[in-house]
């Protein structure tokens, strides 16, 4: 069972020369899940994270205790990442010293110290809707160990279940990109094969309910992800 341990701090990113991801290794992060056995399987089927939403306006929120049995049931080397929208800095550091948690990631309007007061990795959501919206959300901060680009609607923070405009993702972004936003089983390869991100990030695609997932969609999903790499 995991232990809730104390991170070094946040170290300045520095970029690689190349932070586009590799045709073969696609990272898959299968975010809002409520379950100890939706997390096992996502593990088993090659997941390389899991994502608990902390945040109550979603479906896929998570309280603390239901929190921790999901956690216990996540092997060693698959990481753990909670998601934040505008939360208090009591509310999170009240999890962090409950849940272990390996990244932070934050779909709010949060400023780069709210997200670095932590002193723990971060990854920063953007809602993508103009030309430039990645390069100044890479400025903003500069931290940030990836950012997560989704889909943007005025009234939600994340979890819209639609598609944006690929095209804005810059072919030589600033930060890893983790790309959301509506992904499923039958768009996911076109996405990796068009934006080569580092990693994408799946819920409702390889959903059965919310905040239940399927195995075989998961299993499908991970599939389409590989072959987009090859292409």
């Amino acid at each position: 069972m995991r232990e809730a341990a104390t991170h070094p701090k946040t170290a300045r990113f520095e970029a690689p020369p190349s932070l586009r991801a590799t045709p073969s290794r696609t990272r898959v992060k299968i975010c809002g899940i409520t379950r100890a056995e939706d997390a096992r399987s996502a593990a088993r089927l090659g997941a390389d994270a899991i994502g608990l939403v902390f945040w109550p306006g979603s479906s896929r929120y998570v309280e603390v205790e239901r929190a921790r049995h999901v956690v216990a049931a996540v092997p060693p080397l698959v990481a753990v990442v909670g998601v934040f929208v505008d939360a208090a800095e009591s509310e999170i550091r009240s999890i962090l010293d409950r849940v272990a948690l390996d990244v932070l990631q934050f779909h709010g309007a949060e400023t780069a110290r709210e997200c670095t007061r932590y002193g723990r990795r971060y990854i920063k959501a953007v809602r993508v809707r103009e030309a430039g919206d990645v390069e100044r959300a890479a400025a903003g901060h500069p931290e940030a160990q990836a950012l997560l680009l989704d889909t943007y609607r005025a009234t939600r923070p994340g979890g819209t279940g639609e598609t944006f405009d690929w095209s804005l993702v810059p072919s030589s972004p600033p930060r890893p990109i983790v790309l959301a936003g509506g992904l499923t089983v039958d768009n996911v390869a076109g996405a990796v094969s068009s934006v080569r991100p580092f990693a994408v990030d799946v819920s409702g695609g390889v959903e059965s309910s919310a905040g239940v997932k399927d195995t075989a969609r998961i299993a499908a999903f991970i599939r389409e992800v590989q072959h987009g790499g090859t292409r």
